[in-house]
């Protein structure tokens, strides 16, 4: 089933990176360890990306999540109203991401809100752009995050500030959801 707006300009996108670099399924699948037939029903917009896939391929093409997602958006505006900031969602991960500042060009940083049901554990094997920095204010419930093999406990009002040079994990303990506010800069 093909699927409507931001998932289906998604799968676009990513077929016009692969294509771009002249890479054919078999490359990319090489490249990534996704199988062939995955990457055709993601392309074709048959399937939703989970978080971690988005990361792998984003680490394949060498940009971030949050510019991958800014690429099938509209320009966003300088205001960027609560209503119109996009939320992607990985239901099986229990992961929920809305991009409070999105990438825009001329500026190099870019503001993401997140949320983690309880129990929910989001493990990065690599990062999808090396040197990425990031600061991780915890707004409301507790968040363990592993950066490389440093472990972190995170309760509200932390702020956890490093730059991504290998995998990352994020688990949320509970009993509450962990909600936190990602500032991003690309290297």
């Amino acid at each position: 089933m093909r699927r409507d707006g931001m998932e289906a300009r998604l799968a676009q996108r990513l077929a016009e990176l692969r294509e771009d670099r002249g890479w054919s399924l078999e490359e990319l699948a090489r490249r990534t360890s996704v199988s062939r037939s995955t990457l055709s029903r993601l392309e074709r917009g048959e399937i939703s990306p989970t978080a971690t896939l988005l990361n792998t391929l984003c680490a394949a093409y060498q940009r971030t999540m949050s510019r991958l997602l800014a690429e099938v958006e509209p320009e966003p505006p300088r205001l960027v109203r609560a209503g119109s900031q996009p939320v992607w969602r990985d239901e099986g991960a229990g992961f929920t991401r809305r991009s409070v500042s999105p990438p825009h060009p001329g500026l190099r940083g870019e503001v993401v809100e997140c949320v983690l049901r309880p129990g929910a554990d989001l493990a990065y094997d690599e990062p999808s752009l090396p040197g990425l920095e990031q600061h991780l204010w915890m707004l409301a419930g507790a968040l363990e995050v592993t950066v490389g093999d440093a472990a972190h406990a995170l309760r509200a009002g932390d702020c956890l500030r490093f730059r991504v040079w290998s995998r990352t994990r994020f688990h949320c303990p509970g009993p509450d959801e962990a909600r936190y506010a990602l500032l991003v800069v690309p290297p």
